[in-house]
């Protein structure tokens, strides 16, 4: 995978510019959506991330995360679904096949992915990575590798 865009110093004052941003750079590379996987710490934003590209790409909803129900459907003014998974409680892909993450990757729309890796095998090859990693005074730098 290649570095596609990054941008660093994100605060917390600058995450909606920066999401919207970001949303132009995912629409550019998958004009129809797709997969992305959010890389990141625990606590690194990874939630707090899609909740400023849901409103970028027109949400009509509060994001929450998914954490404990494993999925979040939104809909959106344009009518494309963004679709929020944590697979964090995910015991490997065997569970996550089960509980149709799959069809979700299939679906159309965004589908933005927390803890992907515990499935990996799961993922379509074409995912896109959005590498989430937290500065200094609650900075984020975020990376986008695409395949």
């Amino acid at each position: 995978m290649r570095v596609h865009w990054q941008r660093e110093g994100i605060r917390e004052d600058r995450l909606q510019e920066a999401a919207a941003e970001l949303a132009e750079v995912l629409r550019g590379v998958r004009p129809h959506g797709g997969v992305v996987v959010l890389d990141g710490d625990m606590g690194a934003g990874k939630t707090t991330t899609v909740r400023a590209l849901g409103a970028a790409f027109g949400i009509l909803d509060e994001v929450s995360s998914p954490t404990f129900a494993l999925v979040h459907e939104y809909a959106t003014r344009m009518g494309t679904p963004v679709i929020h998974m944590d697979l964090y409680r995910i015991e490997g892909e065997a569970e996550a096949a089960e509980a149709g993450v799959g069809e979700y990757y299939a679906g159309p729309g965004w589908c933005f992915v927390e803890w992907a890796d515990r499935a990996a095998g799961l993922l379509p090859p074409d995912a896109l990575r959005l590498r989430i990693t937290a500065g200094p005074e609650g900075e984020r730098v975020w990376e986008l590798r695409v395949p």
